[in-house]
């Protein structure tokens, strides 16, 4: 079928979204605008959709959200007796709606649905997915995207977003789909009165707030610690839940961030809200400058990421999501240990691009580290094969680079609740002591050595910046560089090819995770470059790592890195 017969067909079906009706309209005298609407469709990854809020099969709206929920509801009928589904939703544009739509193509299919009566954090649903004991789960989300954009990301009964395999299947029933003849939906408000949509009730939310304060090892130092926190949720489901956690641990000196304390998904004041972006900080910045608190914190939409800045003389400086996420698990280790709370073989795990700092950590300590690859799922897929095991509480923390951050077991996601709580206490704890963050940041690197990271992004919109980055991911296989920066190139892994080449003997080695489109070059001197397209954003990303006795030393490593591996994309 041509782009055009889509178009027509969309303008004769897609009649229950009257914004839709209008934004066909609009683009039918150009062709290109269409183009780019239904070039191809919406493609459900291996955790969700994501993509522009609009019409056509290239956008999110409720016509590709009620077909990939219903691809989910054949899966779940099929591998359920009783199926059940939980749905949460942020801030964005258009979440509400998308949940409901999602809800109303699930109920039609005869399954029990529960869904939050208001917006709540990405943690909250995968919780509910465990304690109501569903078949899966919806998040309506894009995560720290721009405004533009919405997503849908599903989960699977551990809590966990679903598995490559499950991911498979449910693409397969998708991809069966029409979009308009196939998908069976009601009517939401209706489907609430015959108790196939029920909301989740506030013991829920107690039951997951008990659950975080119980990861806490010197919470009753908070109340003491006269911390003040200025705090924003970046327009986000984090305003209630981080504010009452920070409450309940004795934080009660909490200034929020005015402009971007209330949900709104047009996030005016940072137009795009991820905490590891200095401009999603600054207006939480510039309240730091008048009250001069002891720390930011800063939770992206669905509050599953945060960023902190702290006192730097005069200023305040950001920690990056590496530093963060070592200093925890630093803080975590030394006092589980102090307090014979640590357990036996204990296990950290880490994302692939994600600080080797762990590694140097986790020595000192006895702990096991688990690599995995990118994305939060697989550090939860690693907690539910501990916990098929019985050893769930070997489990002592997990973190990813970008901001998203783990301890315990009751969620399979990140969650920025239970972080944003144990960054309060670190902080207590350090100035109980008489240490500051920025001294306890340094003093960690006296300890282990200095481990510089950085993200370069390199975008790619449309669908000839598709066809650009699967051409430059081919190249750097096809044509290996040798050395990088001035650093000879010692192995090179191809998880797509699942083999890790040594480059002086050209010995080959398998590599067990599954595979991916992410290339390593380990240099010398333990430098290292990763780069992979991201799985949910029109982007190549490029991850650096460089180590050193000294920042200086390291941050000069890695200006050479940059400049040398960023000409590719140029």
């Amino acid at each position: 079928m041509t782009v055009m017969e889509l178009f027509d067909i969309w303008c004769e079906k897609a009649v229950d979204d009257p914004d839709l009706k209008k934004e066909l309209d609009s683009v039918r005298d150009d062709e290109a605008r269409i183009r780019d609407r239904f070039y191809r469709e919406l493609e459900f990854g291996t955790g969700g959709l994501r993509g522009v809020i609009g019409a056509g099969t290239n956008r999110m709206n409720i016509y590709t959200v009620r077909r990939a929920t219903q691809g989910l509801a054949d899966y779940v009928k099929e591998s359920f007796a009783e199926p059940s589904v939980a749905i949460s939703y942020d801030s964005r544009i258009k979440s509400d709606v998308f949940a409901k739509a999602a809800a109303s193509v699930l109920a039609a299919n005869g399954i029990k649905v529960h869904i939050y009566s208001e917006l709540m954090p990405t943690p909250a649903l995968s919780f509910a997915v465990r304690a109501l004991k569903c078949s899966a789960g919806i998040m309506v989300t894009a995560s720290h995207n721009p405004a533009k954009y919405n997503g849908y990301k599903a989960y699977g009964s551990d809590g966990c977003q679903i598995t490559l395999e499950v991911a498979e299947t449910v693409i397969s029933k998708i991809n069966a789909l029409d979009m308009f003849a196939d998908v069976k939906t009601c009517d939401f408000d209706k489907a609430v009165e015959d108790g196939m949509i029920s909301y989740i009730s506030q013991d829920v939310i107690e039951d997951y707030y008990q659950n975080v304060l119980a990861q806490g090892i010197n919470t009753d130092l908070c109340a003491e610690s006269d911390l003040e926190i200025v705090y924003t949720p970046l327009n986000g489901t984090g305003n209630k839940p981080v504010r009452e956690i920070l409450s309940r641990i004795g934080v009660k000196d909490v200034i929020v961030v005015k402009e971007q304390e209330m949900p709104d998904g047009n996030f005016t004041t940072c137009p795009y809200p991820n905490p590891e972006i200095r401009e999603a900080l600054e207006v939480g910045l510039r309240v730091c400058h008048e009250h001069k608190p002891d720390l930011l914190l800063a939770t992206d939409p669905d509050a599953d990421r945060v960023g902190i800045a702290v006192p730097d003389g005069d200023d305040y400086a950001l920690f990056s999501g590496n530093e963060v996420g070592a200093m925890l698990l630093e803080y975590i280790c030394s006092q589980r240990t102090e307090k014979g709370t640590m357990p036996k073989n204990p296990i950290a795990i880490k994302t692939i691009v994600t600080t080797d700092l762990v590694c140097a950590i986790a020595e000192n300590y006895g702990l096991e580290v688990i690599d995995v690859l990118t994305g939060f799922k697989f550090i939860g897929e690693q907690i539910g094969f501990l916990e098929e095991k019985g050893e769930e509480e070997r489990y002592v923390f997990g973190f990813e680079e970008s901001y998203g951050y783990l301890a315990g077991t009751y969620v399979r996601d990140k969650d920025a609740v239970v972080a944003s709580m144990l960054i309060c206490e670190m902080a207590a704890y350090y100035r109980s002591k008489g240490i500051s963050m920025i001294q306890a940041r340094e003093n960690m690197y006296k300890k282990y050595g200095v481990f510089r990271h950085t993200l370069q992004s390199f975008t790619f919109e449309g669908e000839s910046g598709m066809n650009k980055m699967k051409a430059l991911m081919q190249s750097l296989r096809d044509e290996q560089p040798a050395e990088i920066g001035g650093l000879k190139v010692v192995t090179v892994s191809d998880y797509q090819a699942s083999t890790t080449t040594d480059v002086a003997s050209g010995t080959k080695t398998e590599i067990t995770l599954p595979k991916s489109n992410v290339l390593v070059f380990n240099l010398e001197q333990g430098a290292k470059v990763v780069i992979r397209p991201s799985g949910t954003e029109p982007k190549i990303k490029s991850y650096y790592t460089t180590k050193g006795v000294t920042m200086e030393d390291a941050m000069a490593m890695e200006e050479k890195l940059i400049a040398d591996f960023s000409q590719l994309f140029n």
